[in-house]
């Protein structure tokens, strides 16, 4: 084998990063760099003055060679007999697999790393790279060790902008298939500015790309100055304590003055025993936070605390803790297979490749003095939680918030969470569940948890200033904080502020210019409590339907002092819609729908409505305002403006001179030309000559609508979101109307998905003009269900405001109601029992409980617009009949819901049975009129529904045996008595017992047989279905017994005769 000297920049990276506990990033640019790693790995371990550095490598699904001992040996053999191999010397390659700790690792199960810490990092495939990957494997790297990427062989690093990443496959519509990989570029560029960063080839040589390794020159590490003062600062810490024990056993494992005063808090919280008390510690990646919780848990154990709980996302997150807790307990003079046990667990979804890893710590048993346990449960089992002292959540940003909050109980909690880097990119828990603790011990509460927030500044894992961790957190805008971009002028009016569609490929093309402005771009979505990820960036960058709007105030307003202009409202839309119907069809018979256009399938797939897919909209993503901005307008203003670019209606808006192609190269590129095109070279040596620096030709980066080209109209603009009270109001304030509800909820956030549209106007779209008020359509069925629905899944999660505003939102996106309900459509929803019921409740005559049953008809009944239009009822009432006929809640938690006692609501309620039922007295009263003027008619033809008033109320005589007709006139007198004491009548149809005995005339003279006649009529007429309450007051029934039924038959047929 030929020996080659290494580039002396590659050793000094190495040795500078050892010295100052910085980790290194190397790019490997051909197809033999895996060759490499093993050299790479060689030199960091005769570098570093401990054990050799342990190894994650990361892949897609191949790793191009084999890692199981036996199948080498076997290959190995079979390479000796074809002559490919000497048996006299050892493969480098084999020796660094064997002899290394490495973990193998899919890029699919990469979360089961976090918590990790790793000496060496390998990244192959870069296809299948992500943000959220390139996060989440980075960060596991310690001080001093290195992250390796490989990258296949190119003859330019150019080739690699236009590479196509397999999360493209996910950003392509039907409408949208072109996909330009900006992220690619800006990443690729990116890595110029890293100061720890080289570029090589798969023989080590150094790129051109790599510009700011021409001053690297061996370094004194870090500042022993500095170091020593915060050794010495942690000395006398752990001094101060050593006497009080177990404190001072414990925070001597301490490794900064941070670490041993959150060890210190803890055990506090510990030492006092006290429930319902949560300590939460935050801090960012690589600050101690697992060890420290793992101490405190040792720490636990010598309180005499017996049931301890651990949870994480996954068992492996849980290493370090476990870890210490072992750690803990050994400097509690604890010795393990005498005082405790460690019990391990393999998991499932492992697989054959785990390594040494596969099986996880799950438990740590304590028998010295009683029975203690420190166990793992997964984060969904918090019902076995009841017999939980200490409770401890680590990587909480991690695990759903509702999720967290269900593991809250009446124990100490310990929270542990991530607030930057990979895991704190979804703020959801700093933000809402710290931020609702904190409120409720403002307010001081009875039973409420009380809250102590501890912080980690000074990282463990790596130095403080890690080039790295400055570049990784500046590609992915990982530490994006709105406290940087604070707004300190006065704020323009609303009705000032215009909006611009910011242009991508200036926005991602790595001018300084631009990156400030994507920079507070992204800090506006940080502090809108989006759950963001980095993947989010990508996302933004790459997928072709998106659109990004900014609103900005008038010129020379901005408060910058980099000239840059203040955002005061950010949007992002996805463009949806335009499917073919062959698509939508063959897509909802096989249960699959492609990516992206969430509405249209949505709608499509719920609705079974194939023409809505082809329509076109827009569903706005993202929207989010200035924390210094919010609640002035700003967020209506922009989303008004949006609607009306859509709409087709042009707003003139003065153009913003933010120009990022000045000419002025990053730092760190002047001076470099691009290698001239059509020259023809060697690929290596074209990879060796190449510069890159960012483009210059660029369009603006902010462009007025009106200035657009190709502008779009679109028919409808909607919004998918975690339905809340607040949002609902928002979208409603911009026209919205709520089309679907999903009935199970989010499992990040807990709320349900609501998707509401607003349609927009079509008037002279040539050929994509729509008839017809489609929206209202899709409404009425969302009513009808949300009707249904509110008792079943939504009755715990959503309150009875929150649905009372969703129905309220519903119905005036309807069209106006027209006729209401007939008496027969009434007659099967409430029998002649029912009215009498609600009559006597009306009177107060009635217990409550007597109509416990109708309560949901009635409700069903008044929100789908059965009644008349004349009934109103105010948003109290409204709301009380929601909460007990919608909901199915019982007075007291309705009294409690509403902040309302018990007697006011079932005085409310009795008003709104009296409103109801005066409705239903106005609909009997129409049908009566139109009953009478349908007497006159003659004739008769088949089927029951064209059959005359006069034939058809014979026939229902006949039917109710003469019994209207036998007491008539006491019904008559009964009536009248109860009309003039009551001031209404209590039937809803009252019978005229002349009409009923000049029927049964009119049928005895026809002499029909009774049962040819019911073979023509099928259903009762209207006035016998809703029967008269006077009767059933009476005691009168249509139900007469056999033996009065007899004596009539027989009378009957004597008066024929």
């Amino acid at each position: 084998m030929v020996r080659k000297k290494v580039d002396d920049r590659v050793r000094t990276l190495i040795e500078n990063g050892v010295q100052s506990r910085h980790r290194s990033l190397l790019v490997l640019v051909g197809d033999h760099g895996k060759d490499q790693v093993v050299n790479l790995h060689y030199i960091l371990s005769r570098t570093q003055v401990k054990a050799r550095p342990s190894v994650l490598w990361c892949y897609k699904k191949e790793l191009g060679f084999s890692t199981h001992r036996k199948k080498r040996m076997r290959q190995i053999k079979r390479n000796v007999q074809r002559g490919l191999h000497d048996p006299d010397k050892d493969d480098p390659f084999d020796l660094f697999i064997s002899s290394t700790n490495i973990r193998w690792c899919y890029y699919k199960e990469t979360h089961r790393i976090l918590g990790q810490s790793f000496g060496m990092c390998v990244l192959q495939d870069f296809e299948a790279l992500t943000p959220n990957l390139l996060a989440r494997t980075v960060e596991t790297v310690e001080g001093g060790g290195l992250v390796v990427l490989l990258l296949q062989s190119v003859t330019s690093l150019r080739q690699l902008y236009t590479m196509a990443m397999d999360v493209h496959a996910r950003f392509r519509t039907e409408a949208h298939g072109d996909v330009l990989a900006r992220f690619n570029e800006r990443f690729i560029l990116s890595l110029a500015d890293c100061r720890t960063c080289l570029v090589l080839d798969d023989e080590l040589n150094v790129l051109p790309i790599s510009t700011k390794s021409r001053a690297l020159v061996a370094g004194p590490g870090v500042d022993q100055g500095a170091l020593g003062a915060a050794e010495a600062a942690l000395s006398d810490l752990k001094e101060s304590v050593a006497e009080m024990q177990p404190l001072g056993a414990l925070v001597s494992l301490a490794r900064t003055v941070d670490q041993a005063k959150a060890v210190i808090s803890f055990l506090e919280a510990v030492q006092d025993k006290a429930l319902r008390t949560t300590v939460s510690l935050t801090a960012s990646r690589g600050r101690g936070k697992s060890a420290a919780v793992g101490l405190c848990l040792a720490g636990a154990v010598a309180f005499g605390y017996s049931n301890t709980f651990v949870t994480a996302p996954s068992p492996e997150n849980l290493e370090t803790v476990f870890d210490f807790v072992k750690r803990g307990l050994v400097a509690l003079k604890y010795q393990e297979h005498l005082d405790f046990e460690v019990v391990q667990a393999g998991h499932h979804r492992q697989g054959q490749q785990g390594g040494p890893d596969a099986r996880a710590t799950v438990r740590i048993s304590v028998f010295r003095q009683h029975r203690q346990v420190i166990q793992y449960i997964a984060p969904h089992e918090h019902e076995k939680l009841s017999q939980a002292e200490l409770v401890a959540v680590d990587e909480a940003a991690a695990i759903p918030l509702p999720l967290v909050k269900r593991l809250l109980g009446p124990y100490l909690v310990f929270l542990s969470s991530t607030v930057t880097g990979y895991e704190g990119t979804g703020r959801s828990l700093s933000l809402k569940l710290v931020a609702q603790l904190r409120e409720q011990q403002g307010r001081a509460m009875a039973g409420t948890r009380k809250l102590k927030e501890v912080t980690l500044e000074t990282p463990i894992r790596y130095a403080a200033g890690d080039p790295v961790e400055r570049w990784l957190y500046a590609v992915l805008c990982l530490d994006a904080q709105i406290s940087k971009h604070r707004i300190v002028s006065s704020l323009p009016p609303a009705s000032a502020c215009q909006l611009y569609q910011v242009d991508r490929d200036a926005l991602f093309s790595y001018h300084k210019v631009s990156e400030a402005f994507l920079q507070r771009v992204m800090a506006l979505y940080t502090a809108a409590h989006y759950k963001n990820q980095p993947n989010d960036l990508q996302l933004l960058s790459d997928a072709p339907a998106h659109r990004l709007f900014v609103l900005l105030g008038p010129p020379g307003s901005s408060s910058s002092p980099d000239a840059l202009p203040d955002v005061l409202c950010v949007i992002q839309v996805a463009l949806e819609g335009r499917i073919s119907q062959a698509s939508v069809q063959a897509s909802l018979a096989r249960g699959h729908r492609a990516s992206g256009d969430l509405i249209p399938w949505t709608m499509s797939q719920q609705f079974q409505d194939a023409d809505f897919a082809k329509l076109s909209g827009a569903r706005v993503v993202r929207i989010a305002t200035h924390p210094d901005a919010q609640r002035l307008g700003y967020g209506t203003r922009a989303l008004t403006l949006l609607l009306e670019h859509y709409a087709g209606k042009m707003s003139p808006a003065p153009a913003v001179a933010v120009e990022v192609s000045d000419g002025a190269p990053r730092e760190g590129s002047e001076g470099e030309d691009e290698a001239e095109e059509g020259e023809v070279k060697s690929k290596k040596s074209q990879l060796r000559d190449e510069r890159l620096r960012p483009r210059q030709e660029l369009p603006p980066l902010l462009m007025p609508l009106d200035k657009l080209k190709g502008r779009e109209r679109l028919h409808w603009v909607g919004s998918s979101f975690g339905l809340t009270e607040s949002l609902l109001n928002f979208w409603a304030r911009a026209g919205m109307r709520l089309v679907y509800l999903r009935q199970t909820a989010n499992d990040l956030t807990g709320e349900h998905t609501a998707i509401m549209l607003r349609a927009l106007s079509t008037e002279g779209l040539e050929g994509k003009a729509v008839a017809g008020d489609w929206l209202a359509a899709f409404a009425e069925d969302a009513l009808r269900r949300l009707v249904s629905l509110l008792s079943f899944e939504f009755r715990e999660q959503l309150g009875t405001a929150l649905d009372l505003a969703i129905l309220n939102n519903v119905r005036e996106g309807l069209a106006p109601p027209g006729p209401p309900i007939t008496a027969k459509q009434l007659g099967y929803l409430l029998i002649p029992r029912d009215l009498e019921r609600l009559h006597l409740y009306a009177r107060n005559l009635a217990d409550y409980h007597l109509i416990t049953d109708l309560l949901p008809t009635l409700a069903r009944v008044y929100f789908l617009r059965m009644l008349p239009a004349s009934l109103h009822l105010s948003r109290l009432m409204e709301a009380i009949l929601v909460g007990l006929g919608l909901r199915h809640r019982t007075v007291d938690q309705l009294a409690r819901e509403l902040g309302i006692e018990g007697d006011q609501i079932l005085a409310l309620f009795n008003k709104i049975v009296r409103k109801i039922g005066a409705s239903m007295k106005e609909i009997g009263g129409q049908q009566e009129g139109a009953g009478v003027s349908a007497v006159s008619g003659k004739g008769m033809t088949h089927g029951p529904s064209k059959a005359p008033k006069k034939d058809q109320a014979s026939v229902e005589s006949t039917k109710s045996k003469g019994t209207a007709a036998l007491n008539g006139s006491h019904a008559e007198k009964k009536r009248k008595r109860l009309e003039e004491e009551r001031g209404e009548p209590p039937a809803l149809l009252p019978i005229d017992p002349a009409q009923e005995r000049s029927r049964d005339r009119e049928k005895k003279k026809k002499k029909k047989d009774t049962i040819a006649v019911h073979a023509q009529t099928k259903s009762p007429s209207v006035e016998h279905n809703v029967i008269s309450a006077v009767e059933f007051k009476k005691g009168t029934s249509p139900v007469v017994s056999p033996k009065k039924k007899d004596r009539k038959q027989k009378k009957h047929k004597k008066d024929s005769d």
